[in-house]
């Protein structure tokens, strides 16, 4: 484990104790890093079905700044002065637009939508008062610095005022590829609505192109982070057509629409793809189609970085948006239905064991986890092999007492947030060799 960078509280508004998003900052990252696993692998050994100290491989760190590709930025205060941040104990706004964990591209681009929201008089919604426009700014920068700009507004007001000053954004914010309005009319605490309307209407201005580096073919076993750059096929932008991949590092190409979830640290998020498919490397055999599933699979991160030569893919995901851009990421990336296919629905009710069973079943639930019903049929299909990644190691620990016939052969901790409790943990379960508990397929 390597960690740079800061050692102790580095971000002004911590330190005054303006904001306390990052509660660990004042320790140093490594020592963070140790303290968290140890918590993790204590709750993850205390259970039915615990985890070995001896499964637990070496965690992988973040950099300790700039490694949040996300903003999601409460608007208050006054159209001549708006706060972009969140809301203090006393009701009043933090602006956070200097939080030295935003990517620069977004800190400079949370400049430029100040700007806007005075030159184009959107008054700041009023919780207190409920009354006001604009409630939330959503923005997310890819490792390009191309950048998704999404306005949360209480109602269609502004929809016009907005698409009028689209190219005026676009000159200052030379990398802005999406733009879009989230009309969100209630006062809840929920940051967007359904309704999305989306500005960019030229093809393309839907999605956010994310372009990542794995390293070498689906099928190496070699270690993670390679040579950054030998050999790499790169995309030519969105709708372009993928170099074919040497054997060096290839890129995983993801497509993500305005409403759809993605890993907030690109960096770790890397790492935890390219380590999903070293420790799944040894699936592909001449002569021998190996199948896998994706369930939860949102914009097809697992399911892309494990596809290749070999191998019958397939992603399930509930979000049909999500769905269309990972087919479209499939796509750009040179990978046909024989590969690689997705099919929008729930997860949590899919069926292992209707028809073949697969030989790798992943599973990247929310923080509820998959459910004991999920965790049933899957015990009852017979998948003799699970990789599970989880961003919540309580709902993990419930659900792995619920596969009692697995063992967990391998687990590693992604510092997805440095800084904060939250970890993001990867676990490959293989079943007991138990041939009587398996259930008659069709």
């Amino acid at each position: 484990m390597t960690t740079t960078g800061p050692s102790a509280a580095f971000c002004q508004l911590h330190r005054a104790g303006t904001c306390r998003s990052c509660p660990h900052q004042d320790q140093p990252l490594a020592g963070q890093l140790v303290a968290k696993q140890a918590r993790v692998a204590a709750l993850l050994a205390d259970g039915a079905a615990p985890l070995s100290p001896s499964a637990w491989l070496e965690p992988v760190a973040s950099a300790p700044a700039r490694f949040r590709n996300k903003a999601k930025m409460v608007v208050s205060g006054t159209v001549q002065a708006p706060s972009l941040g969140i809301l203090g104990s006393d009701g009043h706004g933090v602006d956070l637009r200097a939080c030295p964990l935003h990517v620069e591209t977004i800190e400079q681009a949370l400049a430029v939508l100040a700007h806007t929201i005075t030159r184009l008089g959107l008054v700041p919604y009023d919780v207190a008062a409920r009354r006001g426009e604009l409630k939330h700014l959503l923005v997310t920068a890819s490792p390009d610095g191309d950048l998704m700009v999404r306005w949360v507004l209480r109602s269609h007001r502004h929809v016009e005022v907005l698409r009028r000053a689209l190219p005026r954004l676009r000159s200052e914010l030379g990398t802005l590829a999406v733009m879009s309005v989230n009309i969100q009319p209630v006062h809840q605490a929920i940051i967007e609505g359904e309704e999305e309307i989306v500005l960019t209407e030229e093809a393309g201005g839907d999605r956010l192109l994310m372009r990542l580096e794995l390293p070498g073919p689906p099928c190496a076993e070699g270690p993670v982070g390679d040579q950054a750059g030998a050999g790499r096929g790169r995309a030519t932008g969105y709708g372009g057509a993928m170099a074919p991949a040497a054997a060096g590092p290839r890129e995983l190409s993801l497509l993500l629409p305005t409403r759809s979830f993605f890993q907030t640290n690109t960096g770790v998020a890397q790492q935890l793809y390219s380590v999903a498919a070293r420790w799944a490397g040894d699936l592909t055999t001449p002569g021998r189609q190996a199948r896998i599933w994706d369930l939860f699979c949102g914009v097809g991160g697992f399911a892309l970085a494990l596809a290749g030569p070999g191998r019958q893919v397939l992603g399930v995901e509930v979000s049909a948006p999500a769905i269309d851009g990972a087919r479209e990421a499939s796509r750009l990336m040179g990978l046909g239905e024989d590969e690689v296919r997705f099919e929008a629905g729930d997860a949590r009710v899919l069926d292992p064991g209707a028809g073949s069973v697969p030989d790798l079943l992943v599973v990247n639930p929310p923080r509820r986890g998959i459910g004991q019903d999920l965790a049933a049929r899957i015990e009852a299909a017979g998948v003799d092999r699970v990789l599970y990644s989880s961003c919540n190691p309580v709902s993990l620990a419930r659900d792995l007492e619920a596969m009692g016939s697995y063992t967990a052969t391998r687990a590693q901790l992604f510092d997805m947030f440095p800084h904060t409790d939250h970890a993001e943990v990867l676990v490959e379960l293989r079943r007991s060799p138990t041939p009587s508990s398996r259930t008659t397929l069709s």
